[in-house]
């Protein structure tokens, strides 16, 4: 039985019906008709009528009596994280691949559960593994009950643990992490084509503490904080844009010097035959370009170019006045992709790709006339302000001795840039796969973007490097796990944004109670866009109320 509604002369009547089966079809008859809608409403008849209902329904009873603080409260635990996460961690395999290389090795605890409470935590809070241990208690975690902070770090050790007698490449060496990555890709080796896209990035991370025996170094600091020491960190995605693996080197590796022992161990680790690069313009060198040209077989390269340090390209390419290829026009609506234009050149035996986003010229412009005319204004109160005004100064030229005016040659110069990207590559790809196969790596910038925030890791506390890296890992399991999932939503057309999976997710409760002598569980509404990620995973979510 249920209640329904139907109108007559312009009001609204409740009424209780039932389904019946005549034959083979399924029919609906009215059993009672209340009254009018609104005055059952307004007089509270309705509600009485209900409550009263919940003499016979021991369940409903319960809910009512928890909304109103009279059940006793025994035990809240988050149920969120582990019930879509932990479906995922075991149908990726890494529960299973981590179980197998554990082997018989006897730690006195679970070494696969440490490791995906850490893991989870990267997901919802992020932080130290003693933050994650204090984490840990408001959360249902099936076998991590008994974890304490000591396992968590020899957890991590496990990890970074080197593997004796492998070589070290960039100071970095062979390690079970390393084992974990290449049993993930055996598992989807099938999605790969014959030349697999690579595209590849870095970030630095510092440390809190000493930084471990030799990972932490002083060098470039890409979070503007040279005072302390850091650590490189690659991570490389597949043409699916799926993280394939994450590389860490002492923190005075530069960029240029990571990416050709990276192809050289991507094609030892996945034996991949061909692979082709893509980076962003601070990997390129022509010692790096070289090197991969030289390499047996050559690497194919799809490389960002520094237009304005590159005379050639500044010079030659930019300058060259043949005819635009649009490849996408101007946008009608705004989700329609953003207009592209190209130019396929050469020079020698080099090959450019001259990428143009009219949507960007417009804006470069607008924005460089937005400060030439602060410029003019900021010049009639003083020039001496304006000299530590990066923006300014790189339109400003001297005239005499401390004057400054505005250099219209400097202007005329930046203009030529405005809304461009130059790529060098060795492939006979189409122009068109080149550009858009560059414009795929900003899904490696977002997951770095992605680790800086979402998944920091800092503080790092550890003392050993085996530890770093075991933790530092872990970010990259959790970021494994946060694709999948999107992977999953985006497949079956659910769209959500991240950050109300996660919140939704973190409100899923279930609270243990006793009411008239019973024990009951108790799990609080869905919130966020936690419905999408639970379907996505292929969970059932638990019943809004279980007796014990």
């Amino acid at each position: 039985m249920f209640f329904r509604v139907t109108r007559t002369g312009g009001y609204a009547y409740i009424q209780i019906a039932e389904s019946y089966r005549d034959g083979k079809k399924v029919r609906q008859r009215i059993l009672a008709t209340l009254g009018r809608a609104d005055i059952l409403q307004s007089t509270g008849q309705m509600e009485r009528l209900l409550r009263s209902g919940m003499r016979f329904a021991d369940r409903l009873a319960v809910i009512d009596a928890h909304a109103k603080g009279k059940t006793e409260p025994v035990s809240i635990h988050k149920i969120g994280p582990d019930l879509v996460f932990g479906r995922l961690w075991e149908e990726m395999g890494i529960q299973r691949i981590l179980r197998g290389l554990l082997g018989n090795r006897r730690y006195g605890f679970d070494v696969e559960r440490a490791i995906y409470l850490t893991v989870l935590h990267r997901l919802f809070a992020s932080g130290s593994d003693r933050a994650a241990e204090n984490w840990r208690d408001e959360y249902r975690i099936a076998g991590a009950e008994g974890l304490e902070l000591h396992h968590l770090y020899r957890a991590m050790a496990f990890l970074g643990e080197a593997i004796p007698k492998e070589p070290e490449t960039l100071g970095s060496p062979r390690c079970i992490k390393d084992l974990i990555e290449e049993s993930l890709f055996e598992r989807r080796r099938d999605l790969f084509t014959e030349v697999d896209l690579v595209f590849f990035d870095t970030t630095s991370i510092y440390f809190e503490g000493a930084g471990g025996e030799t990972i932490g170094q002083y060098g470039y600091s890409k979070d503007h904080r040279p005072d302390l020491k850091q650590m490189v960190v690659g991570f490389a995605l597949d043409a699916e844009g799926c993280p394939l693996c994450c590389e860490m080197w002492p923190g005075n590796t530069t960029d240029v010097k990571t990416l050709i022992p990276l192809v050289d161990r991507m094609r030892r680790r996945f034996r991949i035959r061909e692979v082709c690069v893509v980076a962003d313009r601070g990997m390129i060198s022509d010692d790096t370009i070289t090197a991969l040209e030289s390499a047996q077989p050559p690497v194919r390269y799809i490389l960002g170019v520094r237009m304005r340090r590159q005379n050639e390209v500044s010079e030659k390419i930019l300058r060259h006045r043949g005819a635009w290829q649009e490849i996408q026009p101007e946008r009608t609506r705004a989700k329609d992709p953003q207009p592209l234009k190209l130019k396929d050149l050469e020079i020698g035996t080099r090959r450019y790709v001259v990428c143009l986003n009219e949507e960007q010229r417009r804006k470069d412009a607008h924005d460089r006339a937005a400060i030439v005319e602060a410029l003019k204004k900021q010049l009639k109160s003083g020039d001496k302000s304006l000299v530590g005004n990066k923006g300014y100064r790189k339109f400003l030229a001297q005239e005499g001795e401390g004057r400054f005016t505005i250099d219209e040659a400097k202007i005329k110069e930046d203009a030529r840039f405005d809304g461009k990207w130059v790529l060098r590559t060795n492939t006979d790809y189409d122009a068109e796969i080149v550009a858009r196969a560059y414009k795929s790596l900003l899904t490696v910038e977002s997951l770095i973007r992605t680790t800086k925030s979402i998944l920091v890791t800092r503080p790092i506390y550890h003392k050993c490097d085996e530890t770093i890296r075991g933790h530092v890992f872990c970010s990259f399991l959790a970021i494994l796990l946060k694709t999948e999932l999107e992977s999953r939503m985006s497949q079956m057309d659910l769209a959500s944004e991240w950050g109300e999976v996660i919140r939704g997710l973190n409100a899923l409760q279930e609270v243990k109670a006793v009411f008239n002598g019973h024990h009951f569980l108790l799990r609080s509404q869905l919130t966020g866009d936690s419905h999408k990620a639970i379907r996505a995973a292929g969970v059932a979510v638990p019943p809004t109320i279980k007796e014990l």
